[in-house]
């Protein structure tokens, strides 16, 4: 199950990530999940929201330069060595990530790595047949 991720080209400066977060509550759009890499002159926000075209259009109209990516949500068990495993199983199907970030949903309960693969058809196939769970867009929040 691939889940739509919206990158997000924002100037390294004071303000920029706010206005940004402010266009996406402007237009009452929840952002489940985040993440913020940085280099000298500008960042990529990667975010995960409750309405992707919306949140897209949001930051599109707020000025920003946007793109919808793929990604995979992808259950770990929260313990030592739950996210070793999965990626024994991609490791072992030789998938390329090219990056990833995770939240919890309750400390021991589970926790979702966002997953950028290469090949994100191919990493559904292989997860999935390992027994991993791919988390649904809808499902994201869900309790545990």
């Amino acid at each position: 199950m691939k889940v739509i991720q919206i990158s997000c080209f924002i100037e390294n400066r004071p303000g920029r990530l706010h206005a940004a977060c402010e266009a996406l509550a402007a237009q009452r759009i929840n952002i489940h999940t985040l993440s913020l890499a940085d280099t000298a002159e500008f960042g990529i926000l990667r975010l995960i929201v409750a309405e992707p075209e919306a949140g897209k259009a949001a930051l599109d109209a707020a000025g920003y330069v946007t793109r919808q990516t793929e990604v995979l949500a992808v259950e770990v068990p929260d313990d030592a060595g739950g996210l070793a495993g999965i990626l024994a199983q991609a490791d072992a199907a030789q998938l390329n990530i090219e990056y990833m970030y995770a939240f919890s949903t309750a400390v021991g309960a589970r926790a979702i790595v966002i997953m950028r693969f290469t090949e994100p058809d191919r990493a559904v196939a292989v997860l999935q047949g390992a027994g991993v769970n791919l988390v649904a867009p809808i499902a994201l929040l869900a309790k545990a």
